[in-house]
């Protein structure tokens, strides 16, 4: 079985958050990048779980600079097979969609998983574009993922429940909690990463449709007033006059 797994960057959680050109532009100075959890935890995760059990291989392939390729290497540390890098700036969730769809179309996979969303932008949208440009079968938000000949059988929360899905190979799936566990490279995972193949491919044109006008951060936390225990009446003078409902 040959898979497709989307790996994208984002910011480490740890990171501060700045903008510059008047709030127009994320500010990447001192930012330290990870694997997006999400494409790394689920995504990658239950595609080597699958080749370890059935036999295939695995491709992971982002769109961006060659600043990323630290990123990409940390995702072949995992155990991805090869890696592909199309060289070019994701402008948006479609941009990024249209550059993995290009390259998966002339290379016949029979799957393709994506993170549910990125941590930094919660869009949730790529792996549904991917699928559309590919006309391909599509689920979103699987918890669990299993392949019997040509079918592919997931679940996923729904409306409280859990719904069984059954679509034919290939497809595309969007990958939630639940799908596997995060694996941590080994040193020898690490040191086999320096010497597995990476391909970088030129970007196709593709229409911009979305345009970024500017960023603002949330406001900042207000300080905390701790009340003693024993004197109530201060408390409830305080969620009466000075408690925000949000």
């Amino acid at each position: 079985m040959k898979i497709l797994v989307g790996i994208s960057k984002s910011p480490d959680t740890t990171s501060k958050i700045a903008f510059t050109d008047g709030n127009s532009k994320f500010d990447e100075n001192g930012v330290q990048y990870i694997v997006n959890p999400y494409d790394e935890w689920y995504a990658l995760v239950r595609a080597l779980e699958l080749k370890e059990t059935i036999g295939g291989t695995v491709t992971i392939i982002t769109v961006g600079a060659a600043a990323d390729e630290a990123v990409i290497r940390k995702a072949l540390a995992i155990g991805a097979d090869e890696a592909v890098r199309v060289d070019a700036d994701p402008k948006d969730a479609y941009y990024t969609a249209a550059q993995i769809a290009d390259y998966a179309k002339s290379n016949g996979f029979d799957l393709i998983l994506t993170g549910k969303e990125t941590i930094q932008y919660n869009g949730s949208q790529v792996g549904g574009m991917i699928a559309e440009a590919l006309d391909m079968p599509f689920v979103s938000l699987a918890t669990k993922l299993d392949v019997d000949g040509t079918t592919l059988k997931l679940e996923k929360e729904y409306l409280g429940g859990i719904q069984s899905v059954e679509v034919t190979l290939p497809a595309v799936v969007s990958c939630a909690k639940g799908m596997a566990e995060q694996r941590i490279p080994n040193m020898r995972g690490i040191m086999a990463a320096r010497t597995k193949p990476l391909t970088v491919i030129p970007a196709v044109q593709v229409e911009d449709l979305t345009s970024f006008t500017g960023y603002t951060t949330p406001p900042a936390k207000s300080s905390v007033k701790l009340i003693d225990p024993n004197n109530m009446d201060e408390l409830v003078a305080l969620l009466h006059n000075e408690a925000k409902v949000i």
